[in-house]
């Protein structure tokens, strides 16, 4: 995988929209925690709005190959997820992109796999919006990937024990599925499975895990990192008892390699940024993923 050239402290970095509208805001509060670091330079089509989109598709494609073609510009930030990145990726030459980080999660997943599917490293991590309420570490992780620095292995909760290693490959589970089939999947044979989810009940998420699994997917992995599953709860016990720990503990099982759950990554209060891409260690006896080299170069 090509990593991105480091950014040092005072570096200008774009701001885009590929997804949905925001709130102005957090969107706001979450700008001023990375003007504190760098110099920021949003684009000019950041506010467009079409329905449930950031603007056309057109224009939300053309922000994001202008911030990674702009030369001053040294990592491109997401405003926000939700919906509508899937719909770039036709109009976006990844193969001839600068390389440079690209930072953001949920449905920016959809960018990063195409990314990956070219050989490339990303920053799954906070969207602009959400930075905005994450505790201080999140964001001086995040700049520390950002600048090629050392950042400390996640815990999580082991499941099933034994150590992998390999690239870390994904981010939101339906995102992600709707790459299978398509030239933006990232390759996942001797990857550690990176997944994450909101607001999916249990027999969804077992759908799409079943969708992932018929395709061949988890039988070329070599681990599973689950982060947080928010509000994935069953709206009603009466009918679907079973909480989706339980159901993730079953699938995971079906899986049969090492993993770890309760990462502290997703849709939560917490999202710690990873390198998607670069290779991790896998420990799922001690319940932790370390980074075995530096997000950026």
């Amino acid at each position: 995988m090509l990593r991105p050239p480091r950014l040092r402290p005072g570096d200008r970095v774009a701001v885009v929209a590929p997804s949905s509208p925001f709130d102005r805001e957090r969107f706001d509060r979450g700008m001023a925690r990375i003007a504190e670091r760098y110099e920021l330079a949003p684009h000019p089509s950041l506010f467009e709005r079409r329905r449930y989109l950031a603007g056309a598709d057109e224009v939300r494609a053309a922000a994001f190959t202008d911030a990674f073609q702009d030369p001053g510009a040294r990592a491109v930030f997401c405003a926000r997820g939700g919906s509508g990145a899937g719909r770039l990726l036709p109009r976006i030459d990844f193969v001839r992109l600068p390389i440079k980080p690209l930072v953001g999660f949920s449905d920016i997943v959809a960018l990063h796999g195409a990314l990956q599917a070219n050989g490339r490293i990303s920053i799954h991590g906070p969207v602009v919006t959400q930075l905005a309420d994450q505790p201080a570490w999140v964001s001086d992780r995040l700049f520390a990937l950002l600048e090629g620095r050392t950042v400390e292995a996640l815990r999580g909760t082991p499941v099933l024990p034994g150590v992998a290693e390999g690239p870390l490959v994904g981010g939101d589970l339906t995102v992600l599925a709707t790459l299978v089939g398509t030239r933006w999947m990232p390759e996942l044979s001797g990857a550690i499975l990176l997944l994450e989810e909101v607001g999916e009940p249990p027999y969804r998420i077992d759908r799409v895990w079943t969708h992932l699994r018929n395709a061949g997917v988890l039988s070329r992995i070599a681990g599973l990192a689950l982060g947080q599953f928010l509000d994935c709860e069953p709206t009603d016990r009466r009918y679907d008892p079973h909480t989706a720990r339980e159901v993730l503990s079953d699938l995971a099982a079906e899986a049969d390699v090492p993993c770890i759950v309760d990462l502290p990554i997703g849709h939560g209060s917490v999202n710690a940024p990873v390198a998607l891409g670069a290779r991790h260690r896998l420990d799922a006896h001690a319940g932790t993923l370390e980074p075995l080299e530096a997000a950026t170069a």
